[in-house]
């Protein structure tokens, strides 16, 4: 297992006062799961909590609920969300519940302050509680749900992992991450929104990005041999770009993201900070050496959340992936300034790691 260096991190000073030095691992992959690039450990252990959504989401899909239930794209990009409770993911978190004859009760989800600053405020302000359906997960939840009741399996206990919905969304991210046929298949524990989440080394995350990427790549050029798992990872792919306004919200990093590189890439936070990347087949992705789809995944140790959007606008720049305008767009959160109460700045962010090329990648 190789160490984090001292220098893999992202650093805050004030006054040129180094104040802290944030851990940084990060791992480059191809769509053949090749490690291309690493920034410290590359096979950190990491629970990807949220950034697993789109291959729940992927397996929600495939028992066929969105056909049965007469479900959308946008309501699949809400499955794949850690949403900001705004009106619009609340309005259509219900909607999901309604179609499939569900009920806010039968979310197994618990309340908590919303992700976004104004509409945490606005609900102080109303002396607000939230509910279940206000949970930043809540479009997941309600997906579960549908996909459970499309499968005939027992509703209330969607959330527990030997229901039928769980076991098979452990064994799509096995095979997803090509962990099937191995002695180390991922890990489980349970997320903060109470549903299982998997764990694994970091570049296993990243392969899971870059086969999505790539299922969307080899769907929309139609390549030969196309599988139903290939059309339904280009679905996720292309539910999450094309609504990324409901995968996050007003001013979140995923959402800046995806609009700004325009359908050629998809991103998702996991808490305590963990990322994924999934870059379609493009002139950037051959540069970086990739055969196929690129996925980059990317663990802050400290699990700083500013941080990480930080770090990995920082990766994207050096690897010079999208045009520049793309990625000046994601500026505000490359380099934050740090300040004080009266809005004077007292310090900044800057980034004292390099992504490294690994010699003789090897599919992991």
């Amino acid at each position: 297992m190789r160490t984090l260096f001292s220098t893999d991190c992202v650093i805050t000073d004030r006054a040129g006062v180094v104040e802290n030095r944030h851990g940084v691992h990060a791992a480059i992959v191809d769509a053949r799961g090749r490690l291309l690039f690493a920034v410290g450990d590359p096979s950190r252990i990491t629970l990807a909590r949220s950034a697993a959504k789109p291959a729940q989401a992927l397996v929600i899909y495939e028992t066929g609920a969105l056909q049965k239930f007469n479900l959308d794209d946008a309501d699949l990009a809400l499955m794949c969300a850690s949403h900001s409770s705004e009106d619009r993911h609340i309005t259509r978190a219900r909607n999901i519940l309604s179609k499939i004859q569900c009920s806010e009760e039968d979310l197994q989800c618990g309340p908590h302050p919303a992700i976004s600053d104004f509409v945490n405020r606005s609900w102080i302000k109303a002396d607000f509680t939230p509910t279940p359906v206000y949970s930043n997960c809540s479009g997941k939840h309600a997906g579960m749900l549908a996909g459970t009741k499309a499968l005939g399996a027992d509703v209330g206990t969607y959330h527990l992992s030997t229901n039928p919905m769980q076991v098979r969304v452990r064994q799509a991210v096995d095979e997803i991450c090509h962990l099937e046929a191995k002695a180390n298949r991922s890990l489980w524990g349970v997320d903060g929104c109470n549903l299982p989440a998997p764990a694994f080394p970091l570049h296993c995350l990243a392969r899971m990005y870059a086969v999505f990427a790539d299922g969307a790549s080899q769907v929309e050029s139609n390549a030969a041999g196309t599988t139903p798992r290939m059309r339904a990872l280009s679905k996720v792919f292309h539910a999450m770009s094309t609504y990324p306004e409901l995968v996050a919200g007003d001013d979140r990093f995923c959402t800046e993201l995806m609009r700004s590189f325009k359908g050629l890439v998809i991103g998702k936070i996991g808490a305590d900070g963990c990322y994924g990347i999934g870059v379609k087949q493009t002139e950037w992705t051959r540069k970086l050496g990739a055969e196929g789809a690129l996925g980059i995944a990317v663990k802050i140790e400290d699990g700083n959340i500013q941080i990480l959007s930080s770090a990995v606008a920082e990766i994207l720049e050096q690897l010079q992936i999208g045009e520049p305008e793309m990625r000046q767009a994601l500026s505000r959160f490359h380099c934050p300034d740090i300040k004080n109460t009266r809005g004077v700045v007292t310090g900044k962010t800057s980034h004292a790691f390099k992504v490294r090329t690994v010699e003789n990648s090897e599919a992991v």
